[in-house]
């Protein structure tokens, strides 16, 4: 929008108002005739409705994340536009290694979906995009959100505010971006192990509205972690699309509706491991192990509208969200047959319908009361189709397969609502307790009202102390707590070795967290925490059999404990961060779904022995600098891990490893008046360090899964 302003000789006063207005205040006087008239130079005032509506936007962002749904006393680390394009791999970077920047979370393959974990608990994540809670999918591989349409991200961990139900171990809250003046950017990137990745994002605004709109498509060579150390795996071939669109239209001053819909496809080769022996009970040529072609095909979509509203004293905001998940894994029957006495074809979907409210009322200068709901119903269906081998009289499998279909479908229910206060004891204690109540009706019913309590001391600007409890209450997600009608595999190579089938509950677990945050320097701050958390049923999963789907089950008792400590420094172009974790996570008495356990010697070790969670390790870290001067940005990260756990119960753990990134990019103009290309050139895993992430000897463990090795890749990117 543009604007002209013309204020002549003699006009004592001219005010020009927000660009768009010029007020005269007197009456202009003549002039000496003997003086010519004196013209004052045009002034030209613009202004976008682009950056008045990233105004309002910004300020009803700030408003939702300050005053409608606070972070009190949870431990957040935070991530903006500015750090995830410095990372090595910059937009281009899965959402899952972006997170592994965050102090407690550690690096696991993608069969373990996510392909990461949060205070070594087994997924438990739940993701919210402008406060607005996405449903977990059933067990897919790889992340099913890009990166391009990030504003900023928190990661929340530790003693959660009562609106935070469900998936506790780790909140993953994302801001959209927004305020777009017309354009975007167009890329590709190419590199090791066949990779080709083309994207796009653009957005626009259109009188009250704004939107954005980004998309990805990837292929590569090795979508899966490969099960051998060799530099290119066999048989691992992915095809990945990824679409996300955002908009947003302002009703007033004080209200808009936001609405959004995403997509997600993956197919995925299994990789292969050569030189394995087939058990030799199934009848037929033998055939070459490296050859086998097992296939997954994921897909996730989603879409939710939100109405949020702004008022002196209160805010709301009010959502009604759907999605649609599926993962389907493809044996290859006679190779799955010759190498493990079964092949079972795997279908797993859910629909999901829900709604979500929070409103927040500042009742004084020192109390604020909130409150919401939220309610899902998903309906699962669950199917396994299982080519397999009978047994005889003595037990010995027969050489004809037979078939059985195991089916199961379900209407589950998840009722959550909150109530929590606010209270400013003085200008440096701040008291924010809470009260939630959940309710399941799933394959168990089950209820639990959980209190929250958190205290934040804020004894000078630069210093920021929390301490917090919990009350959690974690369903199991509805797909992977199928129950098995064990009575179709009697008399199969598939029959049970361990009785039992008790259905998976939900876990409660009682959390403890405290830690504080200190600005040292401008641009310097560091921050460290500890917590405890008890839990009685908790929750784990793995992956118990050939086909790349996730089961769930229960641990009578389970206990954490750890410490993490993070630093980060920001000055002009140069960014740098670390962090360091060390955790421990111990359980006892496996008491849902026993017969996933085929070994009755561990078994028993397990129910009456503390031994390690499959997803624990003691320590793990990340860190990482980048420095942008002129037209150039140089970058380079790395993780540590000191091992997953390996072997009998667990006992034991692989090695520790370290990975290293690099990245150099540059911009360049082909044309004086264009605008300019960059170009990024990226090393993952630098040294080319081989190094086993998963030893396929696990409790829940099918298959070794080893780190990526030295990969090359080149980024080439231009506005449009």
């Amino acid at each position: 929008m543009k604007a002209r302003f013309c204020c002549a000789a003699g006009f004592p006063a001219c005010l020009l108002w927000a660009g768009v207005a010029c007020a005269q205040q007197a009456a202009p006087s003549a002039p000496p005739a003997s003086e010519p008239p004196v013209v004052l130079p045009e002034v030209v005032v613009e202004s976008t409705r682009a950056s008045a509506l990233q105004g309002r936007a910004q300020d009803m962002d700030q408003s939702r994340d300050d005053f409608l749904l606070p972070k009190l006393g949870a431990t957040a680390y935070s991530m903006d536009r500015q750090a995830i394009d410095a990372l090595p791999q910059g937009n281009s970077t899965p959402l899952d290694k972006v997170l592994l920047q965050a102090p407690g979370v550690s690096y696991d393959s993608a069969v373990s979906n996510p392909d990461f974990h949060v205070r070594n608990e087994y997924a438990n994540v739940q993701y919210r995009l402008n406060g607005i809670l996405l449903p977990e999918g059933v067990s897919g591989l790889g992340p099913i959100l890009e990166v391009g349409f990030i504003g900023n991200l928190n990661l929340l961990v530790g003693a959660l505010p009562a609106q935070y139900g469900l998936r506790t171990a780790g909140v993953v809250d994302i801001t959209t971006r927004d305020g777009y003046e017309p354009g975007g950017t167009a890329s590709v990137e190419g590199g090791s192990l066949a990779t080709f990745s083309p994207a796009f994002d653009y957005g626009s605004t259109k009188g009250d509205s704004q939107y954005f709109v980004t998309g990805r498509y990837f292929q590569s060579n090795e979508g899966l972690e490969n099960p051998m150390p060799a530099a290119s795996p066999v048989h691992d071939q992915t095809t990945q699309g990824k679409f996300f669109g955002y908009g947003t239209t302002f009703l007033g001053d004080a209200r808009r509706l936001t609405y959004m819909a995403g997509a997600s496809y993956g197919r995925f080769q299994i990789p292969n491991t050569g030189g394995q022996s087939p058990l030799g009970d199934f009848v037929g040529p033998a055939p070459d192990s490296s050859s086998l072609n097992e296939n997954e095909y994921d897909s996730f979509v989603f879409g939710l509208v939100a109405l949020q509203s702004k008022g002196d004293n209160y805010d709301t905001q009010f959502s009604v969200f759907t999605r649609y998940t599926a993962a389907h894994f493809v044996p290859d029957i006679n190779g799955d047959l010759a190498f493990n006495d079964v092949a079972s074809n795997v279908s797993r979907r859910s629909w999901l319908t829900g709604t979500q409210f929070d409103g927040a009322y500042r009742v004084s200068d020192i109390h604020t009361l909130r409150a919401g709901f939220g309610i899902t119903a998903e309906r699962t269906r669950v199917d396994d189709n299982a080519t397999l081998l009978p047994l005889d009289a003595n037990g010995d499998p027969l050489p004809v397969p037979i078939n059985v279909d195991d089916r199961n479908s379900r209407l589950g229910w998840n009722l959550g609502a909150y109530v929590q206060d606010e209270w400013k004891i003085s200008r440096t204690v701040t008291l924010n307790t809470g009260l939630r109540f959940d309710y399941l009706d799933q394959f168990v019913v089950a209820n639990q009202f959980s209190p929250r309590v958190a205290v934040i001391y804020k004894p000078v600007e630069s210093t920021t102390i929390h301490a917090g409890y919990a009350r959690y209450f974690t369903p199991p997600m509805q797909a992977q707590a199928t129950p098995a009608n064990l009575a179709l595999f009697n008399n199969t190579a598939q029959q049970p070795v361990i009785a039992g089938d008790d259905p998976a509950r939900p876990e409660r677990s009682h959390y403890f967290d405290v830690g504080v945050d200190q600005k040292f320097l401008p641009g310097l701050t560091a921050g460290l925490d500890v917590y405890f958390k008890r839990a009685t049923d908790q929750l784990d999963d793995g992956q118990f059999g050939q086909a790349i789907v996730l089961t769930q089950f229960n641990y009578a008792q389970g206990y954490s404990e750890g410490a993490e400590f993070k630093v980060n420094y920001e000055n002009g172009g140069f960014r740098t961060y670390a962090n360091f974790s060390v955790s421990r996570t111990k359980v006892k008495t496996v008491n849902s779904n026993q017969f996933l356990f085929t070994d009755p010697v561990e078994f028993a070790y397990l129910q009456t022995n503390y031994h390690y969670t499959d997803d624990s390790q003691i320590g793990s870290g990340s860190a990482g600098a980048s420095y942008r001067f002129d037209r150039t940005l140089l970058s380079l990260n790395g993780i540590y891990g000191s091992g997953l756990r390996s072997g009998f119960a667990n006992l034991d753990h692989v090695a520790p490893y370290v990975q290293l990134n690099l990245a150099i990019a540059r911009d360049f103009n082909l044309l004086a008046n264009d605008k300019p290309f960059t170009a990024r050139l990226s090393v993952v895993n630098l040294l080319d360090k081989t190094y086993l992430l998963r030893s396929g000897d696990g409790i829940g463990e099918f298959a070794p899964q080893y780190g990526p090795r030295r990969g090359v890749f080149l980024t080439l990117s231009h506005p449009i």
